[in-house]
């Protein structure tokens, strides 16, 4: 198999990263689905459909916009075309969280509502990403060159980091764990598990950027290492807390 892998079907050459975006959307609500009517879900119908759309729009805003940031290069040669078409998942989950709590505050709800998204995410994610990797040099999901084993030629003939691959394993890790957790009996209050999502997902991306050949660097950063440390700092109290309950259990031990 060769990168960028476009197989021809019915004389078609198929966009496979396209294709299995479209399935990492539609197996994800699908899970989505299916794990609130296996829970009591203490917001009402109604009320989640207004959080959804507000994630949703929260979500297309800023994936936009943190990949305009990302490669603003691309804007001289595509114009809007490349607002439009470029997309990051970072920028996506941050603005799909704001768009959330902007859409909370208008309706009026209080209940965390974070819990019950964050498996079926994860499992969009890693679908989305074996898409990035098929896609090779095409998507700027690949890494810096390397001499090592690890090193993949990802369709430009140079032996690359296969950052989409590092993610997936790293994702497949996160969603195996919370996934144990939330069979434990001492559950922790709700919307826990999405907070821990994010930070631990935002700190591998803010990791893993300094294997991607980025060229748009201020003060050493990244775009989206930047908006790692703005999640950071909104979930600065989840952050402390944890610290302090991972001291107390070492402490015992």
């Amino acid at each position: 198999m060769t990168i960028p892998f476009e197989p021809i079907l019915f004389g078609i050459k198929l966009n496979v990263h396209l294709v299995l975006e479209y399935l990492a959307f539609f197996l994800a609500f699908r899970y989505y689905v299916y794990l609130r009517k296996r829970s009591e879900d203490p917001i009402s119908s109604t009320r989640r459909l207004s959080i959804i759309i507000g994630a949703v729009f929260g979500a297309l805003l800023f994936s936009r916009l943190i990949a305009f940031l990302e490669n603003p290069t691309l804007y001289d040669a595509q114009g809007w075309v490349s607002i439009l078409n470029n997309k990051t998942i970072m920028g996506g989950l941050f603005g799909g969280l704001l768009g959330v709590e902007l859409s909370k505050k208008i309706i009026g709800e209080k209940k965390s509502s974070g819990d019950l998204f964050t498996l079926p995410i994860i499992l969009g994610i890693c679908i989305g990403r074996v898409g990035c990797f098929f896609a090779g040099t095409s998507e700027f999901t690949y890494g810096i060159e390397t001499p090592s084993i690890l090193g993949i030629n990802l369709g430009d003939g140079l032996y690359r980091h296969p950052i989409a691959l590092y993610e997936i394993v790293f994702l497949i890790g996160l969603f195996l764990l919370i996934k144990r957790l939330k069979k434990r009996p001492d559950q922790p209050e709700s919307g826990t598990y999405f907070k821990f999502f994010m930070v631990v997902y935002f700190f591998f991306r803010f990791c893993i950027e300094f294997i991607k050949p980025n060229t748009f660097l201020i003060l050493g950063l990244s775009s989206i290492q930047y908006l790692c440390l703005i999640c950071f700092v909104y979930y600065h109290r989840f952050i402390v807390k944890s610290i302090f309950y991972a001291g107390k259990k070492l402490h015992l031990l």
